[in-house]
């Protein structure tokens, strides 16, 4: 999965390079085109796959203010405040 991103992310950016390039040499028609390709391609499928790669092996409830959570980051902060005396 982290190969298919990748070669994903040079692909958008050429996309979007040679988008540029066509707009600089006068044919606006056509750059446009090209860069809204690699745009709509960065917006709807490497970055759906690159949020799911990152978080494919992450629990949510690690991540969500639950009362459980809570007590865990007060005991850590007393227990910090206990090291630095």
């Amino acid at each position: 999965m982290k190969y298919v991103i990748r070669i994903l992310f040079v692909a958008v950016v050429i996309l979007v390079a040679v988008g540029y390039y066509y707009k600089n040499s006068g044919d606006h028609l056509t750059g446009d085109k090209w860069v809204g390709i690699g745009i709509l391609g960065a917006s709807f499928i490497l970055m759906p796959l690159f949020i799911y790669h990152r978080w494919k092996d992450k629990k949510v409830k690690d991540y969500m203010l639950t009362e459980e959570n809570i007590q865990k980051m007060k005991n850590f902060t007393k227990e910090e405040k206990t090291d630095k005396n």
